[in-house]
């Protein structure tokens, strides 16, 4: 059991936290760590400078820096994608040049926010940062953060472009997924944890996950299981990580705060604000329990 269309950037993917130190800034050195780490814990490939990474508040040199610091970690072998994407496409079009000077191996834009452009903008959008890239777009398509999807009809027609390969999906629509995975060649990833199982299953890539941050092992377990063929080992597998899942990413906390918090990877920076501590020892809980139900 495969997906519908090979996964160019790898299977298992980590949305990375930025570190930062005491003093808020970049840590460049617990970078590194924490990305071979995540590569020997079974994450296939690396987006950086995503939602998880903290992206609206790091400057585009930080940006250009995290990304050189990870290759240097991991080597050439590994997939790093980061994120480029905004609401100006003039700046959109400088991170990605600068990606691909970095290191990049591909690109991950998301949905020009805020301003809520129509449907043939968005599609403008995207074909100006493909046609200017010289390596592969993965489309963010994250409506809640940004207002704005991408409607499957826009994505049957920029799958066209040679330069557009992959799908991030956070839209919670499966249906829409399905018709475009059906009649693209599109690799689709889910971006929201409790469907990558599911979206797997109907054909996905595989995900960009930000539970993996602090369980890359058992996220990437019931996606072994699949292949498999053992889809009740699969099912079971998935069913483990939900507590986790949930009090990470549907909790309130945003995802960065509750994946540092894990990690104790540094301060997150303003606006966010670091978790509780009751929210913090309950997250750490449900790992401990995560961690001991999937013990070898």
């Amino acid at each position: 059991m495969t997906a519908l269309t090979p996964a160019p950037f790898g299977r298992t993917l980590c949305a990375m936290i930025t570190p930062f130190t005491a003093a808020g800034d970049l840590d460049l050195d617990a970078a590194g760590q924490h990305a071979s780490r995540l590569v020997a814990e079974g994450c296939d490939g690396l987006v950086l400078s995503g939602t998880t990474g903290e992206s609206p508040a790091t400057t585009d040199a930080e940006k250009s820096a995290l990304l050189r610091a990870v290759r240097e970690a991991v080597g050439d072998a590994v997939p790093l994608v980061t994120g480029v994407g905004g609401p100006d496409t003039r700046h959109t079009l400088r991170l990605a040049r600068e990606a691909e000077e970095a290191g990049a191996d591909g690109l991950l834009v998301v949905t020009p926010y805020y301003s809520r452009p129509q449907q043939s903008a968005v599609e403008m959008y995207f074909n100006r940062v493909a046609d200017a890239a010289g390596i592969p777009l993965m489309l963010y398509d994250i409506p809640g953060r940004t207002g704005i999807r991408i409607e499957p009809e826009t994505l049957l027609r920029l799958a066209e472009h040679p330069q557009i390969v992959a799908v991030k999906d956070c839209s919670y629509d499966l249906l829409g997924a399905t018709k475009v995975m059906s009649r693209t060649s599109l690799a689709y990833y889910s971006g929201s944890e409790e469907l990558n199982l599911p979206l797997y299953a109907l054909g996905g890539a595989g995900y960009v996950s930000t539970v993996a941050n602090v369980a890359p092992r058992q996220m990437r377990a019931a996606l072994d299981a699949f292949d498999t063929g053992d889809t009740a080992g699969a099912a079971r597998l998935n069913e483990l990580t939900i507590e986790l899942v949930e009090l990470m990413m549907a909790s309130g906390l945003p995802g960065t705060v509750s994946a540092k918090t894990l990690l104790a990877a540094g301060p997150v920076r303003e606006p966010l604000q670091p978790a509780g501590e009751e929210a913090a020892a309950a997250l750490r809980d449900a790992r401990t329990r995560l961690f001991a139900a999937t013990a070898e």
